[in-house]
Order: C-alpha cells, then structure tokens, then sequence
C-alpha cells in the first residue's frame, strides 16, 4: 500500500501541476440558485437557529455552543456550495467538480450538520427519533450504513447510471438526494449525540470507519489509475482547465482517495482522543464511588 500511496500522490501532482498551464476552453463558474436546495437550507436554518436561542435563552450557554451553531451552519454551507454554487456547473463540465460536489454533500455537510446537535437541542423530537430507529429494523444498524455507503459510491459510478445522472436531471437529483441521505445515515451512528440501540463500541466505531473508507479509496484508486477514460458524458465535454478525459478522472479518482484518506485520519484520532476521555471518566466514577477499603 505504500508503493501504491507514493505512485497516487505523484499523479495527482503532476495533474495539479498541469492546471496553470492550459485553459483550453473558459468554464462556466455560473450560480445554480436551485430552488429546491435554497428552500431546504433555509428552512432548516430557521429552524435550527429559532431552536438554538430558545435553548441558549432558557439553558445558557452551557449546553448549546456558539461552536454547535457555526457547526451547523457549516454544514448548510458545504450544501450550498454543492448545490448552489458554481460547483454545480462546473460539475457538469468536470469529472472533478462532480467528485468535490459527493465529497461535500456525502462527508462534510453530515458531519457539519450533525456536530452542530446536542441532546438538549433534540429533546423535543428525541423520542420521534427513537420510535423511528425502533421500526426500522435491520434499516438503523450501522452494519447496514456500512453496506449502503459502500454500495451506493460503487453504484452511482458505474458508467452507465453515472451517465444518466448527468444527463438526466431527475436521476441527478436522486443521485444527490441518495448521497446526502446515506451520509446522514453513516455519520448519525458516530456522531449522534442521542443514545442509540445500536451504539457502537470504541473498537466497533474503529471497524465501521477503517472498512467503509478502505472500499471506498479503493473506488478512488481505480479510478486514478483506469487506462482510459470511463464515461461517455465527459468524453463529449469540451475540455475545461487543460485537462483531457482520462486526466480529470484521474484527478477526481485521487481527490476521491485522499479526502476518504484524510477523513478517516482525522475520525481516527477523535474515536482514540473520545475512548480515552471515556475510559478516564470511567475510572474517576469508580474511585468516588467505590466504597473504602
């Protein structure tokens, strides 16, 4: 694996040296302004920041951060810029840009979104949440969210629906709606602050995160190294930055491989810092509470 991370990270810069170096056709970083993407992120907005001040107001600051609100309000951000932003356009003239648009609406908008609740701010809807995490079955397991975002990435890159989702806006659509729903699903079981049936273990969140991200990187890396080009829609794009077919999927490909790289790192490091403070206030409640020998 070492060879193999030393030959991804040399392509992948020599690529990015290439962009300076070319602007065979101007890209079209025009807003999307996608009505349906502006009315959720206001809507859930408003309702996260009306909840957050009747919390902090009643509560204090204490038990909901400016921190859980910048959270959050990042996460909306990663959605508009997927789906907003320039990027959306862009997407549709580059492999590249459709990769960044996953990567933000898959990992970084989840987890924004996520990090930003607290079970106060949940109270009112915590056991709507828990009823339905009952009814659902093998649905709420995290061996299921496993299986969903690993499946799902592999899906949606098979050339022929990854095709249609370009060519088709109402498969495009449900190619986004399916990766933020299952990002969703995937980061709930890591970073729910709501306890869950299917809580995992320290050592059970090490094994959801290192298996999901290692088929995924994979994905990555056979793209970075595909002999040719593997979709028909961005074979016909005029090329944008310089960069032929094959050379934009192999940057997506490696962009792809280092994002799951680094935020599996960076998991990594906070399930390790959260299993020591745990263990620690563990220990610190059997010594009060023990009685004297």
């Amino acid at each position: 694996m070492g060879g193999t991370g030393r030959m991804l990270t040399a392509r992948v810069s020599r690529l990015y040296t290439w962009l300076p170096q070319f602007s065979a056709v101007p890209a079209d970083t025009s807003w999307t302004f996608e009505p349906g993407a502006i009315a959720m992120i206001g809507i859930l907005g408003g309702l996260y920041v009306g909840r957050w001040r009747r919390v902090r107001a009643r509560h204090g600051t204490i038990t909901v951060s400016g921190v859980r609100l910048a959270s959050f309000l990042a996460g909306l951000l990663a959605v508009g810029i997927a789906l907003i932003s320039p990027v959306d356009r862009l997407a549709e003239q580059a492999f590249t840009m459709h990769m960044v648009q996953h990567v933000l609406l898959l990992d970084l908008a989840p987890i924004g979104l996520i990090c930003g609740l607290t079970k106060v701010l949940l109270r009112p809807v915590t056991r709507r949440l828990q009823a339905v995490e009952r009814k659902a079955g093998v649905l709420a397991h995290p061996i299921f969210a496993v299986f969903a975002y690993v499946g799902l990435m592999w899906l949606w890159h098979v050339p022929a629906l990854y095709d249609a989702a370009l060519r088709h806006s109402l498969v495009h659509v449900l190619e986004h709606v399916s990766f933020f729903s299952v990002g969703l699903l995937y980061w709930w079981h890591l970073l729910s602050p709501i306890r869950s049936r299917h809580r995992l273990s320290a050592m059970g969140a090490v094994v959801y995160m290192v298996s999901t991200k290692l088929f995924v990187g994979l994905l990555g890396i056979a793209l970075t190294f595909a002999p040719d080009a593997l979709y028909e829609f961005y074979k016909q794009q005029p090329p944008i930055w310089g960069l032929n077919p094959s050379e934009d999927e192999s940057l997506a490909g490696g962009l792809m491989a280092l994002e799951q790289s680094i935020v599996m790192g960076i998991a990594l490091v906070w399930l390790f810092i959260a299993a020591l403070t745990e263990a620690d206030a563990k220990d610190w409640r059997l010594e009060r509470y023990s009685s004297p020998s």
